[in-house]
């Protein structure tokens, strides 16, 4: 396994204290200094080189939008605090182990830790990041989980005609995955038109929502990525007879109107949901929540992926830009936090 030598300080030289990106109120973040205890006997001390904002998720978790029954499914991996306010959240962490056994010192690690600078976690959470996928898009894991699990979840084949409800960051790597089944005729619908390169450079179509027909495809799998009402109509509008709706998106707390009048039960269609939490049916019985996120950095080895991360800001930067970054308007698809 890659190892990385970035003149990394022995834990002793440290500081015994971190800083982390906490959730204060609606719309209130701050970076919190908090004591960085030593790493136990099967634990390692990592130091952050990057993190992803998950845009959907963490707009909701900032918005207080977690809805009170599902407070405890929601919980990340080391959150602190609980929703909705004050809480430390975030699952998309790359970085070095500093301390630790020797054989892991020095190794490039994924994570599922908050927005923090340092940090300590048990061996078993920390994946080791392969050769053949820097650092920095590594930071996708999560969402490439997301996309894969989704792709199973569906069902898609070899010769598919699939399309994509909703150009974001899962929408984008969903369009990735199914581009490569042989013969698959993929379409991804955005209004976005600045998305349409990305799309054709992952060997998918792309179709403005605006202009889009969607009773001229007749689909054979249809995923929804796009988090509104307006989408999910469009995704059901364009199934064909029988076809799987996969709902990928997760809409908080509130009401989404589903329009299941029309041809909804004429057609048999099935709508389904799609959630990392659990390991699709299909896989279940074989695959283990590391095989699955080993799987996904695996699949972030391919250049092009780096098409996704459209913004950098600093840490030290991130309390002050986070409410440019979570608006609803934001442009951009990924954005990373530089350490």
């Amino acid at each position: 396994m890659r190892k990385l030598s970035l003149g990394i300080k022995s834990y002793q030289e440290q500081e015994n204290e971190s800083r982390a990106l906490w959730f204060e109120a609606s719309w209130r973040p701050s970076l919190r200094a908090q004591a960085l205890r030593a790493p136990g006997a099967e634990e390692a001390q990592v130091g952050t080189i990057w993190s992803a904002i998950s845009r959907g998720t963490e707009r909701l978790v900032f918005e207080g939008r977690i809805p009170g029954a599902e407070h405890e499914r929601m919980r990340a991996p080391f959150q602190q605090g609980d929703f909705c306010f004050p809480v430390k959240y975030g699952y998309c962490a790359a970085g070095v182990v500093e301390a630790g056994p020797a054989d892991w010192v020095g190794r490039a690690v994924f994570c599922l830790h908050p927005h923090q600078d340092r940090f300590v976690a048990p061996l078993s959470a920390l994946r080791p990041i392969p050769s053949s996928t820097p650092l920095r898009r590594a930071t996708l894991g999560a969402n490439m989980e997301t996309a894969l699990n989704a792709v199973w979840d569906a069902g898609a084949g070899p010769g598919d005609r699939i399309v994509i409800i909703g150009a974001g960051v899962v929408g984008l790597l969903i369009a990735y995955l199914v581009a490569g089944l042989p013969g698959a005729e993929v379409t991804v619908v955005d209004k976005d038109e600045s998305r349409r390169s990305v799309v054709l450079e992952f060997g998918a179509k792309f179709q403005s929502s605006g202009k889009f027909a969607p009773e001229d495809i007749e689909a054979d799998v249809v995923f929804h990525a796009s988090a509104s009402a307006a989408g999910l109509a469009l995704a059901l509008a364009c199934a064909g007879l029988e076809a799987k709706i996969v709902e990928t998106s997760w809409h908080g707390a509130g009401d989404t109107p589903v329009p299941l009048g029309g041809a909804f039960h004429a057609k048999r269609l099935q709508l389904i949901s799609s959630q990392v939490g659990r390991v699709a049916p299909s896989r279940h019985p074989r695959w283990t929540y590391a095989r699955r996120l080993d799987k996904a950095l695996e699949l972030l080895s391919d250049p092009r992926l780096d098409l996704l991360i459209t913004e950098e800001v600093a840490f030290a930067d991130v309390a002050r830009e986070l409410p440019r970054l979570l608006a609803a308007d934001a442009p951009g698809l990924a954005t990373l936090i530089r350490y």
